[in-house]
Parts: structure tokens; sequence; C-alpha cells
């Protein structure tokens, strides 16, 4: 019950825990979960099947997961060089990449934890293809998913995103310091020592199976977030074999229907696979793994704000890890 700061090995940063807050009066927003059951099909929607997007393609009939240029890219194939600034305050580089979509499935309803094994298993080889071929000829290839409107997705058709970029961008850069760091020091993955010490210690584990392991990450900014950790040595996600593939989706599963058990709602995030970047680089010290950042805090309705001070100086957080994890156990599915 005393304030305390814990240490992100993965960046360096800092969380200050307070978990005495925890017990102060709430009367500041309170959204409305939208869990209105939707159709397996939305005639309106620019993401089902046979429908016309917004910049007027027309899908295909498509069965399975569907990968497609968006419509709306951030990122351009080919970008001009911005205008050379001598000064050492205000630099600019060119950025160049891809941006694609991935529908999980035609059904309009059917979000991860309602994908069927079979769909499920399906989109984790379109993710593992998705790295495959974009990390060719990129630095970096993000697979990401933001769920809910809480998390600013624009389109309820349950879908992720693959941004591959000419760079490795910020985030990245210092997980790929401190994992090459940590194996110059120890001679071991980082990651792998982490999952180590979290099966012996039984603390902060949500989910587990015979290849991966699902905690509360003992440096958690956000009140329900997840780490998502292979216990076998796997620097990219097109390391992964058939039977790792396989577990790898029904942990997705599990660990999603978890999250819509904790309130009773379909359970916002936003989620992303961080993997070795490419380009030629060793991957010495590299683990894949995969973050899962929620912003629920009380209930369906109550949501965290990172604002003031964790804008300001360092994140903060009002239960512990190991409290959080207690309550994602006892509604694991």
């Amino acid at each position: 019950m005393h304030p305390h700061r814990r240490a992100d090995p993965l960046t360096g940063r800092h969380v200050l825990v307070s978990p005495h807050r925890a017990l102060r009066p709430w009367l500041g927003q309170q959204d409305t979960p939208d869990d209105s059951a939707m159709a397996c099909y939305d005639p309106a929607c620019y993401l089902c099947p046979r429908n016309h997007r917004a910049g007027g393609i027309v899908n295909p009939d498509y069965a399975g997961p569907f990968v497609f240029e968006n419509d709306f890219p951030a990122l351009l194939a080919d970008t001009p060089a911005p205008p050379a600034d001598t000064s050492m305050l205000f630099q600019m580089e060119a950025a160049s990449g891809t941006s694609r979509v991935i529908c999980f499935s035609p059904d309009h309803s059917a979000t991860l934890p309602r994908l069927t094994p079979a769909a499920m298993r399906q989109l984790v080889n379109v993710w593992c293809e998705q790295t495959q071929e974009l990390g060719r000829h990129h630095a970096w290839v993000q697979i990401f998913e933001n769920k809910g409107a809480m998390m600013g997705c624009s389109n309820p058709h349950p879908h992720g995103q693959v941004w591959a970029v000419n760079y490795v961008p910020d985030e990245v850069q210092r997980e790929d310091d401190r994992q090459r760091a940590y194996f110059a020091a120890h001679g071991r993955a980082m990651l792998l020592d982490v999952a180590a010490h979290e099966i012996a210690a039984q603390e902060r584990i949500v989910i587990r199976n015979d290849h991966w392991l699902a905690i509360v990450p003992f440096w958690a900014s956000w009140p329900f977030e997840i780490l998502l950790l292979p216990r076998f040595a796997a620097a990219r996600m097109i390391d992964l074999g058939d039977a790792q593939r396989t577990a790898l989706a029904e942990i997705i599963q599990s660990l999603t229907r978890t999250y819509d058990a904790l309130f009773n709602t379909s359970f916002p995030y936003s989620m992303g696979w961080h993997g070795a970047p490419f380009g030629g680089r060793s991957t010495d010290g590299w683990q894949l793994h995969a973050h899962f950042y929620p912003p629920l805090l009380r209930s369906a309705s109550i949501r965290k704000f990172m604002v003031g001070y964790e804008m300001m100086t360092e994140a903060q957080r009002d239960l512990t890890p190991e409290q959080a994890a207690e309550r994602l156990r006892a509604v694991a599915c």
C-alpha cells in the first residue's frame, strides 16, 4: 500500500506505483461501453466482404483473413528527401514505407476471442507471412491492433494493421539497445530470464501453456497491461514453428476472453508485436514479445487517463501489477 517506483528493463523508463490511490472516490468521466450485439455482416461497413471501401474499391468476397493496402496510408513507398537544414535543432529525414490493413475475418462480429480456433490460427500465419514479406525490404515491421472506440479504432469490424518503415522507431530502438546490452553483460536474452523468473515466482502470471506466458509485467504502466512472451528462444515471429504458432493462437484467445470477462465487456486495448529489427542486424539478445495496453481501470466505464503527471514526468498506476494479475487470474478463460 506504499508508493514506490519500478524500473522497466526493456526501455529504461520508470513507473510510479501508488496502490493506496485505488481507494479514492471517482467523480470523473465515465464512458458508456458499446456492447450492443453486432451482426455478422453490416452493409454499411467499409471492411465487410463485397462492400465498397471509403476509397471506392470493392472488397472481395473473402473467407479468411484479408490483407490490403491501406486506402489512407500513414506511409508512402516513395518519399522525397526534405530540404536540408544546417541547424542541429531543426532536423528532418524522409520516412518511407507501407501501411496495410488485416481484416481478421469476414464476420463483422468476430473479435479475437470470438474467432474460431482455426481462424485464429490462420491469423497467426498471416502475421508471420506479413512479417517475412515486409522484412525483406524494411528495417521495421509493426503488427498491431487498436480495439474499440476508446482506443481510437475508426471501424468496428475486427481488424489490425501492419506498418513497415525504412528506419527503427524510437520505442523499438530503446528495446534493441537494452536487450543487446543485457545479452552482452550476461550472455542470455533478457526476456527469457524474465520468463524463467515469472514461472518460478508465480506472482504475475495470468495464463500460460507449454510454449507461451502471459504476465502483468513487474513494470506495467497500464492497469491491466500484459506482456506475452515465448518460453523458448525466438527473435522474430518468422522463427515460430507449427506447434508454437498453434499454442500462440490458443493463448491469445484465452487472454482476450479473460479480458472480456474481467468487466463483462468487449475489452478495448492496443496490442502490438516487437521482434528483432531487419536490415542485416544481429539478433543477439532479442526475444519476440507482444504488448497489450488496455485503458480500463475500475470498470467497463472508468478508464485510466495518462495525463498531467504521466505526461510531464513518468507513468503512474493505482494498483500493483500483482493485484492486477490476481484479478485477471480469477476470471481466466
